[in-house]
């Protein structure tokens, strides 16, 4: 496979795409900075989780890292100039810092063990994908690099579709406390599914032009 074309620049509906999420990540950067300015002293003012002093200041301080980032590393122009490699490194620093302040975050959310399970899942995710990702560009296996860290982006966004699906419930009038446990899984697992046939429909394209 030709590595020239994976970082050639994407067509219109990726770049639609990669703008809508640049614009949204910063949106939530922008929303969750209170929480830096300000942070919670009391389990009260940390969304009601006794563990989220000090927890939840530092998973925001990852996932905004990570949500600042991850969006610059899809610029076919940034490898030009040689600020892949070091945005990324800090990148996979924010994803770590955010996932396991994230994991530490989870058995404590007021939603009780169904928020858990899918809050915690999304950490471990979080953290083995950008792992991997981080892992395949230290062996120079660049195409499995990139895959990965396209899995690793869908589940950062999941700090976007979180706060998409929030608002939705109180517009809607639904009952809050289920449908929170249900986006503790909706906020990612369906990043992930797009991000999988994202990935299957692009080594599709690759092989029909070898």
């Amino acid at each position: 496979m030709n590595t020239t074309t994976l970082t050639k620049t994407p067509r219109w509906p990726a770049r639609a795409l990669w703008s809508l999420g640049a614009l949204m990540s910063l949106g939530i950067v922008a929303y969750a900075a209170r929480y830096l300015l300000h942070p919670p002293r009391t389990s009260a003012e940390a969304l009601g989780n006794p563990l989220g002093v000090p927890w939840l200041v530092v998973h925001v301080a990852g996932a905004a890292i990570a949500l600042l980032l991850g969006s610059l590393q899809f610029l076919p122009g940034l490898r030009k100039i040689g600020g892949h490699r070091w945005i990324g490194r800090v990148y996979v620093l924010g994803c770590l810092v955010g996932g396991v302040a994230g994991l530490i975050l989870a058995p404590g959310s007021f939603a009780g063990p169904i928020a858990t399970a899918g809050f915690g899942s999304l950490a471990l995710i979080w953290i083995a994908v950008t792992l991997l990702g981080w892992r395949a560009a230290l062996d120079r296996r660049f195409v499995d690099h990139r895959r990965w860290m396209i899995r690793s982006w869908a589940l950062t966004l999941a700090a976007v579709t979180l706060r998409l699906y929030l608002p939705a419930v109180q517009i809607l009038d639904l009952p809050f406390l289920p449908w929170y446990r249900a986006i503790s899984f909706l906020a990612w697992v369906p990043n992930l599914l797009v991000a999988e046939l994202w990935l299957r429909n692009e080594a599709r394209r690759m092989s029909d032009h070898q």
